[in-house]
């Protein structure tokens, strides 16, 4: 502090410049420069301790007091105008003090430069924050549409509810009804029964009655007879002969009934059969029910058979192939002391994996650690043949993108794509899109080096399926239609396990989680068996502690890092599955051909698939020839290229 006070003292006496209002010090005013150390001191002992502002300070203070009332600060560059009064001050004070002039003039030409670039970039900015308000303001108008969407669907479902709530109740109301009916014909019948039971009684009393009144008869007739016997035999000659013409005429009336009711039968005869008939009738159309239940599930055994006995020579192909190649079975454990997390990290990365999956984990764990020791990364170059979002020259900074990282924004870049195809009526092309976008979410000099890092990590990361699928659309290898397919069946399939739930809850009972069997063949109705037991084996590891419940939901959720459940995972490798089963269907159809026209194409599609439309027909053929040619039809394309093209694109089995 004394050391400062000196030479704060020393330009004061020196340059006349005043360290007012500071208190404490001497201030020195109006000195020479001739001026003796031994004066100063004397001029020091008498000035007095405070004095007044000095003049000139008090003018600049005026000016910029007058100065500054004068503008009017209402206006948008009410600040620019502010500043030119300070800056007319400062002028005035360096053109005033000649021995500060050069370092001062710098100063203020120093900042001058540095206001001018700053305006400079705010003007540059200024379209950007339009462009950016009217972005906003349009993806808010597509947000506030989607939820009047969502919400109309919602109440549809609402009313599609009540509605079936209504049913429920009608259903259950004519169920009462029939139960009062069944109970009525119950007491009837029951009534009726002891009716005709006690007529029954009556009857057998009747006959009892008559036979004890006929025994009677006879008695008495044996009677008369003892007491006729004495009588005149001419008499019992007459009565014979009576006797013997009423006998006639009797056994020709008997023999008449007998001729005009020779085809009746009792009724009580006629009453069993008709029983008996419908009890044989009934029983027919049992039996009936059960040979065509019996023959649907014959049906069904066939198909099973077909489909394994093909599974199994598909099998026994693989095998007798994995035969031909098998090589030692590798001792996997040693992978452990190479991978970075050691043994645990491995059992945790090979658990239920198969030979062919543990090489690609190997292969993937090698490759990011050796992405994490690399600071840089080649530039490719900038020839044509190089993709445009990698042409650059030199080399690239490595920023260590965390897989997170890199799977949040490819998701962003797949909405932004379907939200700016959507807006454009067409499909733009994405290695031109993936570059565009960097560039404007980064700028020009940022993009490339992006590019470079994203690039690298989906290269490297192929277990991570939406790294991987960006890769191979990015690339080529596939259609962007397989993303969009894909993400379709998942949404078809969990709107119908959502419309399963009637009470809205997120969960099924085991129950209706034993129907979630029918509801997939009702989705997937071309998968076999099969395929549709490994979905439920992959699904039901989510019943929850008590085993009466399954969060359906959670089937469908991905962490952070783009890792999906077992069931999403397992219908996606069906997915990819399947298309080459399909293709393979083809390639069998079409036969030992090296080159194949585009009608012998048509023809082995509707083959192996008769209800495959024309339009996904136009659309295989177009895919496989690319639009090339105007009469595709006549030309002669190799069988590789052809099964190459179609497996880039959405290729499945349709019925």
């Amino acid at each position: 502090p004394a050391k400062g006070f000196s030479l704060s003292f020393q330009l004061s006496t020196r340059g006349y410049l005043s360290i007012w209002p500071a208190s404490g010090q001497l201030i020195l005013m109006n000195h020479t420069p001739c001026c003796t150390p031994e004066d100063r001191q004397l001029s020091n002992t008498q000035a007095p301790l405070t004095i007044p502002k000095p003049l000139y300070l008090e003018q600049l203070e005026s000016y910029l007091k007058k100065e500054l009332q004068t503008l009017d600060l209402t206006e948008k560059s009410s600040q620019e105008l502010k500043l030119q009064p300070y800056r007319e001050i400062f002028e005035f004070f360096i053109n005033d003090f000649k021995t500060y002039k050069p370092l001062l003039l710098a100063v203020k030409n120093e900042y001058e430069a540095t206001l001018a670039h700053q305006t400079k970039t705010i003007r540059a900015l200024e379209p950007l924050k339009t462009m950016v308000t009217t972005v906003s303001e349009a993806y808010t108008q597509q947000i506030v549409a989607l939820q009047e969407k969502e919400k109309d669907e919602i109440n549809m479902l609402k009313q599609e509810k009540q509605h079936l709530l209504k049913c429920l109740d009608n259903m259950k109301e004519e169920n009462a009804f029939l139960r009062t009916q069944v109970e009525h014909l119950k007491a009837s019948l029951a009534k009726e029964y002891t009716h005709n039971l006690k007529e029954s009684k009556a009857r057998k009393r009747l006959l009892a009655k008559l036979n004890d009144a006929y025994g009677e008869q006879l008695d008495a007739t044996r009677h008369q007879v003892q007491d006729i016997k004495g009588e005149d035999k001419v008499e019992f000659t007459l009565a014979l002969k009576v006797a013997q013409r009423d006998l006639t005429n009797a056994q020709m009336k008997l023999n008449a009934m007998i001729a005009d009711y020779r085809d009746v039968v009792p009724r009580s005869d006629f009453e069993s059969l008709e029983q008996k008939y419908s009890d044989l009738l009934q029983e027919m159309n049992t039996l009936q029910k059960d040979f065509d239940q019996l023959h649907k599930e014959q049906e069904a055994l066939l198909e099973t058979h077909r489909e394994t006995t093909e599974e199994r020579d598909m099998l026994s192909t693989e095998l007798q192939r994995a035969r031909h190649n098998c090589t030692p079975r590798p001792d996997w454990a040693k992978c452990s002391e190479v991978i970075h997390g050691g043994a645990a990290q491995w059992d945790h990365l090979a658990k239920g994996k198969t030979s062919n999956q543990l090489v690609d984990v190997l292969l993937e764990e090698i490759a990011t650690a050796e992405l994490r020791e690399r600071d840089v990364f080649p530039g490719q170059g900038t020839d044509e043949q190089v993709p445009v979002y990698l042409r650059h020259k030199g080399d690239v900074k490595n920023k260590h993108l965390t897989k997170k990282d890199v799977v949040t924004l490819l998701k962003d870049v797949w909405n932004e794509k379907i939200a700016l195809d959507e807006q454009t009526g067409k499909q733009s092309h994405l290695p031109e899109f993936f570059l565009s976008y960097l560039q404007k979410k980064y700028g020009e000099t940022d993009a490339i080096e992006w590019s470079y890092n994203l690039y690298e990590n989906m290269r490297f990361c192929r277990s991570n399926h939406i790294l991987s699928l960006f890769y191979d659309v990015l690339t080529g290898k596939v259609g962007e239609e397989e993303y969009h397919s894909q993400n379709q069946l998942l949404s078809n399939l969990q709107k119908q396990l959502i419309a399963c739930d009637s009470s809205d809850s997120r969960v099924l009972t085991q129950e209706q989680f034993r129907q979630e069997a029918t509801t997939l063949r009702e989705t997937f109705p071309l998968k076999r068996r099969q395929s549709i037991q490994e979905l439920l084996d992959a699904s039901s590891y989510q019943l929850d502690s008590t085993g009466d419940l399954v969060d359906y939901i959670s089937l469908f959720e991905e962490d952070d890092e783009g890792n999906t459940e077992p069931f999403v995972v397992r219908l996606r490798s069906q997915y990819i599955r399947e298309k080459q089963e399909y293709l393979q269907q083809l390639k069998n159809e079409l036969g030992d051909v090296a080159e194949v026209k585009a009608d012998d194409l048509k023809i082995a599609f509707c083959a192996i698939n008769p209800d495959v439309d024309g339009q996904t027909l136009d659309t295989y053929i177009g895919l496989a020839y690319q639009l090339l040619r105007q009469q595709p039809e006549q030309e002669l394309v190799p069988m590789e290229t052809v099964l190459e093209k179609l497996l880039t694109g959405d290729i499945r089995q349709a019925g």
